[in-house]
C-alpha cells in the first residue's frame, strides 16, 4: 500500500472533521424536540376539545376536564419529575377537530388530549401513544322515533361533524349497506343535540360513549335515546408530533403505569363511572397496554 502523499493527509482530516460536525450536528437535532422544548419553557401546551363529554370538555368553571384530561394531566406531572423542574405550567389550548392537527404540527400545543381515534393515515402526519379507549360509532336520535339503525335511515338525514372519524366511517358504512341517507355537516356535538331535538336531522352520528354523554349532559335523557348498532371501531389514542421519539415514550410511560398500577380504573370511574364498569374489551386494552419497564 503506497504512503498518503500531503494532500491526501489533508483531504482524509478534512472529512475527519466534516463527518465530526455531521455527528454532531445530528446528536443536536436528537435532543432537540418536545421534551427539550418544554423544559427550556416550563411550560406544556395541551389541547383540548369543548364539549367532547366526557373526555375532553370545558367544566362548570370553565376549566378543561375530563378523561383524556386527566390522562394529560398525569402525564405532565410525570415529566416534569423526568425533567426535574420544580414548576411545570400548563397552557391549555382549545381545538376542534378541524384544526387539532395543524396546531400540533405547528408547535401551538404539545399533546392533544380529546377523543381523536389513532388512524393508519392520521399516523401520516402524527404520531399516537398507546390507545387510552375503544368505541364504535352509533346514532342518537329521539324516544319516539321507530328508525333502529342505519338500515333504516334511508331518505333520512344524519348529522355529523366534519373532520371526524365518524363522518368518513359512516360514509363507507352507509354505502357498505347500500342506504342513502343524507348527510349534515354540523359545528359541533352541541349542535348535534339541539339539530335532533328541534328535528332538523333525524339522527345524529358519534362515537357510542360521546353520544351516552351528551344525553347525560344536555338534561334531555327522556327525550333522546341510542341505538344499539356499532358502525365502526375507533380507538383514542392521545395524539403528539411525528419523529419525536423522546417524548412518545415519556407519555407512554406513564400511560404504562397507570394500567399496570390499574389507578386507571379509579380515572375511568370518575369520568365514564355512570356508564358501569368496563367491559371486556376495555380491561384488555388496558392490561395489553400496561408494557412493563
Amino acid at each position: 500500500m503506497r504512503p498518503l502523499t500531503l494532500a491526501h493527509r489533508i483531504r482524509s482530516r478534512q472529512c475527519l472533521a466534516a463527518l465530526a460536525l455531521l455527528l454532531s450536528c445530528t446528536g443536536a437535532w436528537a435532543q432537540a424536540g418536545t421534551l427539550d422544548k418544554i423544559k427550556k419553557s416550563g411550560i406544556i401546551a395541551l389541547g383540548h376539545r369543548e364539549a367532547s363529554i366526557p373526555f375532553s370538555y370545558l367544566g362548570d368553571n370553565r376549566q378543561p376536564v375530563g378523561y383524556s384530561v386527566e390522562l394529560c394531566q398525569r402525564v405532565a406531572e410525570s415529566v416534569k419529575r423526568q425533567l426535574g423542574l420544580a414548576q411545570l405550567n400548563i397552557k391549555w389550548v382549545q381545538v376542534v377537530p378541524e384544526n387539532r392537527m395543524e396546531k400540533l404540527i405547528s408547535g401551538e400545543i404539545d399533546l392533544e388530549c380529546g377523543s381523536t381515534t389513532n388512524t393508519l393515515s392520521r399516523q401520516e402526519q402524527v404520531a399516537f401513544s398507546l390507545l387510552t379507549f375503544a368505541d364504535g360509532g352509533s346514532l342518537m336520535m329521539k324516544q319516539g322515533s321507530t328508525l333502529k339503525g342505519l338500515a333504516d335511515m334511508g331518505g333520512r338525514t344524519i348529522g355529523v361533524v366534519p373532520g371526524t372519524t365518524t363522518e368518513r366511517t359512516l360514509r363507507d358504512a352507509l354505502s357498505r349497506h347500500k342506504v342513502k341517507a343524507k348527510t349534515v355537516l354540523l359545528k359541533d356535538h352541541a349542535d348535534g343535540v339541539v339539530a335532533v331535538m328541534q328535528g332538523k336531522v333525524d339522527a345524529y352520528a358519534s362515537d357510542r360513549v360521546i353520544l351516552f354523554g351528551l344525553v347525560l349532559g344536555s338534561g334531555n335523557q327522556k327525550n333522546l335515546r341510542l341505538t344499539e348498532e356499532l358502525f365502526s371501531y375507533e380507538p383514542y389514542a392521545l395524539m403528539m408530533r411525528k419523529d419525536d421519539p423522546a417524548f412518545r415514550l415519556a407519555v407512554n410511560r406513564e400511560l404504562a403505569r397507570l394500567y399496570r398500577s390499574e389507578e386507571i380504573y379509579a380515572i375511568y370511574d370518575r369520568w365514564l363511572g355512570v356508564f358501569g364498569t368496563p367491559g371486556p374489551l376495555l380491561k384488555s386494552l388496558y392490561f395489553l397496554n400496561g408494557l412493563p419497564e
